[in-house]
């Protein structure tokens, strides 16, 4: 039986960088649990349409800033910033009783369909919004592929696409992604669109190039 590897797990300080830094105390487990609920909580509560790449945590002592970079940043701030004041107080209420000092920060994606992770979610939300999978393949492709940096493409979905009795996974790519090479630039992001005949999973890979 074979196993396929996450390709982020192996290049790790390479090529990217844990999401949680700073200090954490002995009580590791309760505090990576904590950091676990917020990522949770910021994708469910502004949604897919909001195209969160990632939620990065930093602590110092009992002060917790919380960095959410979205290709969106109106959807995630609201009107006056209300939106994200919301959002702080449910954190601060559910999760940390009021004990912690928590810091909300909103940064722009500056080449969103770079992200593996945002064209994850315009690809699910384009299947759940009933659009043959065949063309939102092929303009997700074309979008990546002219993007500044990015060297190859690949989006497979899997499940009863566009309605058929048989599930079957479908893939479409473009350009190169070496996958075996550390040096390798890749990020990759798996995303589910619940759809009215049920879940269709969707995998995206985008290469930008090799690091040294």
């Amino acid at each position: 039986m074979t196993f396929k590897t996450h390709p982020k797990v192996y290049r790790f300080k390479k090529i990217t960088d844990w999401l949680s830094r700073g200090s954490y105390s002995k009580n590791l487990a309760k505090e990576l649990e904590e950091d676990f609920k917020i990522r949770e909580m910021v994708f469910s509560y502004f949604g897919k349409k909001a195209m969160i790449e990632k939620v990065e945590l930093e602590r110092v002592g009992d002060k917790i800033n919380v960095l959410i970079y979205t290709a969106k940043p109106g959807l995630v701030i609201g009107q006056k910033g209300e939106l994200v004041e919301k959002f702080k107080q449910k954190i601060k209420s559910q999760i940390f009783k009021g004990k912690k000092e928590l810091r909300v920060e909103i940064r722009d994606v500056q080449f969103p369909w770079a992200s593996a992770e945002i064209v994850a979610q315009w690809v699910a939300l384009q299947l759940e919004k009933r659009i043959p999978y065949r063309k939102v393949l092929k303009q997700a492709l074309e979008k990546v592929s002219i993007t500044k940096g990015v060297k190859g493409v690949k989006i497979q979905v899997s499940g009863r696409l566009d309605g058929v009795e048989i599930a079957r996974s479908e893939w479409m790519k473009k350009g190169s992604l070496p996958r075996t090479t550390i040096r390798s630039d890749i990020d990759f992001a798996v995303k589910d669109a619940k759809t009215k005949v049920g879940i269709v999973g969707v995998k995206v890979w985008v290469y930008k190039g090799e690091r040294e």
